[in-house]
């Protein structure tokens, strides 16, 4: 899909567990302006939605399915629709604006997303509107996920 990065991220392992590098300045044009981390339950669904500005740098820790459908009319991919499963290792994927996106951890434990955005939730001292479009909230969206 257009603009839509994925890619499983190498691990560095030794005796006391793993590091990974998430994100790199010499690897990647996205800039971070900040980071949270959460936790989805086994089974559950986070999305669909979509941000007008917000470009989404996931770090997927666990198994998940991401769905992505491109929104976006000026796009090559327009209309397209893909489903990726990340692996036991910690997968990036970068979601620029326009790409509806959704999550489901399908493993039998708890997994963790970190992502890096390049918009403050809620702007600069969270004064501003949320920049997302949540197609989860609306019963007629083309939007959704089948499996």
């Amino acid at each position: 899909m257009e603009g839509v990065e994925i890619r499983e991220i190498s691990v560095y392992e030794d005796e006391r567990g793993w590091l990974a590098e998430i994100n790199r300045d010499d690897e990647s044009d996205h800039r971070p302006v900040m980071s949270y981390l959460s936790l989805t339950k086994p089974g559950l669904t986070r999305g669909p939605h979509e941000h007008e500005e917000q470009t989404d740098y996931f770090c997927f820790i666990g198994k998940f399915r991401l769905y992505l459908w491109d929104n976006r009319k000026s796009s090559a991919t327009y209309g397209d629709q893909k489903i990726i499963e990340t692996a036991s290792l910690p997968t990036v994927a970068v979601v620029p604006p326009g790409v509806v996106h959704a999550y489901r951890n399908i493993d039998s434990k708890d997994a963790l997303v970190f992502n890096l955005p390049d918009r403050l939730y809620r702007g600069q001292g969270k004064k501003e509107v949320v920049d997302e479009i949540r197609h989860e909230d609306s019963p007629d969206s083309p939007f959704r996920i089948k499996d």
